[in-house]
């Protein structure tokens, strides 16, 4: 038999393996790259094969909505906040092209994008179309709770996000909505068991670990390295909510729970005082929003939210906070000319101020100014008849959105913290007769105010 020569078989071998090689770069070049979006060409002038991907995917996906007439505007906070830097050389810049690509080039996993659920009814053609491109999309939905209430919880579900990936890049999609509080509110972002938590990192999402609440922002056109998109009118404003819009939902099971071991006074009195009481906490936040005040929700009224999602009607007031970094002097002029007259000013600015307006009826507005120091946060009291003063400890915290008698509000994030260190441990418990000096699980003596200084700091109308 004949000797077979080795070294022939090994090029042999060698030569094959190269074809077989050649063609697989082949049929990934000019097959897979097409149908999947792998590979882009180097466009936009001297930037990478990379930054242009971002672009080549931005620039597809704003095809698709455009060829169904779906108006999405920009809200990734990278991008806008390079936007923020040129927003007055960008609103009066020509429509030429772009000598570079500066922001949608930028280095990121992400571009976020937003959309207003009642401006879209045609999911099923923009996803069709993201195909055909060789997106790859992913279709997150929670529950509505905009149809949950103390009679119902619904459980329907409505979309929230959007993934569409292609190459390298991805673009977030988030689905807002408008609630009864006249604000957009976006939902979190949960993925059910079956899907793939490979397809996208999603921990680097700016907008999904919790669900936000944001003003309807004015849009403005704009044309960004030859793209033409919606942005927020005012970016800086909009990142500085982005920073701020956690947003706390009702516990409604929790309040049918209450209500069926304490059941809700549903007597004339009570539905009128309820009432007046949101009356008054919509003209409150009216008045301190037009002077730029933030304020949340405090005392009975916080726990009214938190334990039964409604304002408790023995309560007979409405509380609000203030941090004193936020007093201004424009607070008690404001509020008289809305037509609540001051009915008491204690303590004075560095020390235990507290505001208290007459509302409708025997209904009054309490403010209460919070204090920070190293480990905790505290509000004043004081005594009208013997100037003694109390201090209310309460540990940091930080503020929350919500929406509560129809209206857009801020809590304490830490809500149960906040009320517990008020009410203590029993805060489930309706409590009727209630001692501002002694009833609160927090309250400390703190002295008593100089006789010589009871004139400034007790002070009745």
């Amino acid at each position: 038999m004949q000797k077979i020569n080795k070294n022939v078989v090994l090029a042999l071998l060698s030569l094959t393996s190269l074809v077989f090689l050649l063609f697989q770069l082949y049929y990934y070049k000019f097959y897979l790259s097409q149908k999947n979006g792998a590979v882009f060409s180097k466009a936009r002038g001297s930037q990478s094969g990379q930054d242009s991907t971002r672009w080549h995917v931005v620039k597809q996906f704003l095809g698709a909505t455009s060829s169904h007439n779906i108006p999405v505007y920009l809200i990734d906070p990278l991008i806008l906040g390079l936007i923020d830097k040129d927003i007055e050389q960008i609103r009066s810049s020509s429509e030429g092209p772009s000598p570079e690509c500066k922001y949608f080039c930028a280095p990121r996993d992400f571009t976020t994008f937003a959309l207003l659920d009642k401006t879209w009814k045609h999911e099923v053609g923009l996803l069709r179309t993201a195909e055909k491109m060789g997106f790859q999309w992913l279709k997150i939905v929670n529950k509505d709770p905009r149809l949950d209430g103390l009679d119902d919880l619904s459980g329907v579900e409505i979309p929230l996000h959007y993934i569409f990936k292609l190459a390298s890049h991805a673009i977030h999609l988030v689905v807002f909505y408008e609630r009864s509080g006249n604000y957009l509110w976006h939902g979190p972002l949960r993925l059910k068991q079956h899907m793939d938590r490979k397809f996208v990192s999603f921990r680097k999402l700016h907008f999904g670990r919790y669900p936000g609440a944001y003003e309807k922002p004015e849009l403005l056109l704009v044309s960004i390295d030859d793209l033409k998109v919606q942005i927020p009118k005012n970016p800086s404003s909009f990142l500085e909510e982005v920073l701020h819009s956690r947003f706390l939902e009702c516990r409604y099971r929790e309040a049918r729970a209450f209500f069926q071991l304490y059941p809700d006074d549903g007597s004339l009195d009570a539905v009128e005082f309820r009432k007046k009481a949101k009356s008054l906490l919509h003209l409150a936040a009216l008045t301190l929003s037009n002077l730029g005040v933030k304020f949340w929700l405090s005392s009975g009224t916080c726990l009214g939210w938190y334990r039964q999602c409604n304002v408790i009607p023995h309560s007979k007031d409405v509380d609000l906070g203030i941090f004193i970094r936020d007093y201004k002097a424009d607070i008690i002029p404001a509020f008289q000319k809305a037509g609540l007259p001051l009915k008491h000013k204690f303590g004075k600015v560095e020390d235990s101020l507290e505001l208290s307006f007459q509302g409708e009826g025997d209904v009054k507005l309490d403010i209460f100014f919070f204090y920070e120091e190293d480990d905790h946060i505290w509000n004043g009291g004081t005594q009208a008849k013997s100037g003694k003063k109390f201090k209310y400890l309460f540990p940091k915290f930080t503020l929350c959105w919500t929406e509560f008698v129809e209206l857009k509000v801020r809590v304490p994030c830490e809500t149960l913290q906040y009320v517990e260190a008020n009410y203590g441990p029993d805060w489930k418990v309706p409590v009727k007769t209630w001692d501002w000096k002694s009833s609160p699980s927090n309250v400390q003596h703190n002295g008593v105010w100089p006789v010589d200084e009871w004139d400034d700091v007790i002070q009745i109308y």
